[in-house]
């Protein structure tokens, strides 16, 4: 039994006790996003390396009104992990040319984010109705129900690629329980290509995306009180093909011990002993098909960048 000091500690304290006590050490990649890792994700998503924020775009961009058209006209429109919603006002205007009275949910972790998002799609497309919802994924989906009237969801950015198979598949089969039948999912997914591209999106050569990711390790310093050296860790960005994925580490650059005080831990690491941070999935055409089936929905179609680098997958509930 781990004593914790008599504090008030943060809900998801039991992930990071669990995570950092493990064989092979972990911490939840959704610790990346406070405020202050919203803000340098953002700025992630504008460097040159890193194509799938651009690609996506790209495609919401060129094809908007035909992915409106085959959504039919749904009353709300619910973004889940909206971030800033950099890049839905396209697809939102798209869908208020079609209709008038359009209401759109973001929905994201983080409080700064959606305040942002909403302000973006107020000056972007001021006739869709904006109403933020702060949530945990980890609680479920059942905010889903209270939202009225025939919907579309999207889940953009292939975040759906943090998550392992099994997992995934269960995230996506809950978010259909909360579902009515002719309810649309709007996913996005990054393909597999060569690890030539992969690498530099995730291990940027100004070194944002080492920055993005020990800024976990700054979040805990924060709100654990922990003595985590920036320093003593480096950031490790891998191509795993027989995994199809992206595979990220921080990495211990020597022996030593950190302390979390308000939670009375302490963690040791050897010298080359890692943190597994995050996974990012690629996938093929027939792993998105199988992943949307086995989770209850039909896909109905699919659209792709030019190089196929990208695609936005329109499913049925």
């Amino acid at each position: 039994m781990i004593a914790r000091a008599q504090v008030a500690v943060p809900e998801y304290a039991d992930e990071v006790v669990r995570g950092l006590t493990s064989a092979h050490k972990t911490l939840p990649c959704k610790l990346f996003y406070d405020d202050r890792g919203s803000a340098i994700f953002e700025e992630i998503t504008r460097l040159p390396e890193y194509y799938p924020t651009r690609t996506e775009l790209e495609i919401l961009r060129d094809r908007s009104r035909e992915i409106a058209q085959a959504v039919g006209s749904p009353v709300s429109v619910v973004e889940l992990g909206a971030g800033t919603a950099t890049k839905t006002g396209t697809l939102l205007s798209a869908f208020t040319q079609r209709q008038m009275r359009l209401k759109y949910f973001p929905v994201d972790i983080s409080p700064a984010a959606l305040d942002d998002a909403k302000r973006r799609i107020k000056q972007e497309c001021p006739l869709a109705v904006v109403k933020p919802v702060v949530a945990d994924f980890a609680y479920g989906f059942s905010f889903l129900r209270d939202i009225p009237n025939r919907k579309v969801i999207l889940y953009l950015g292939s975040s759906i690629g943090n998550f392992d198979w099994s997992d995934a598949t269960t995230m996506l089969r809950n978010v259909r329980e909360q579902l009515s039948s002719g309810d649309a999912l709007l996913l996005g997914t990054d393909m597999v290509k060569g690890a030539e591209f992969l690498v530099p999106a995730y291990d940027d050569s100004r070194g944002i995306t080492s920055e993005f990711n020990k800024n976990i390790l700054v979040r805990l310093n924060r709100e654990f009180g922990g003595d985590f050296n920036l320093s003593a860790f480096r950031h490790i960005a891998e191509w795993s093909p027989s995994r199809s994925r992206m595979e990220i580490f921080l990495e211990s650059l020597r022996t030593q011990s950190v302390s979390l005080k308000s939670l009375g831990l302490t963690i040791r690491f050897a010298n080359g002993e890692r943190i597994h941070t995050e996974n990012s999935y690629k996938y093929t055409t027939e792993m998105v098909e199988q992943m949307l089936c086995v989770s209850g929905f039909k896909l109905e179609r699919s659209w792709f960048d030019r190089r196929r680098w990208f695609g936005l997958h329109l499913a049925r509930a």
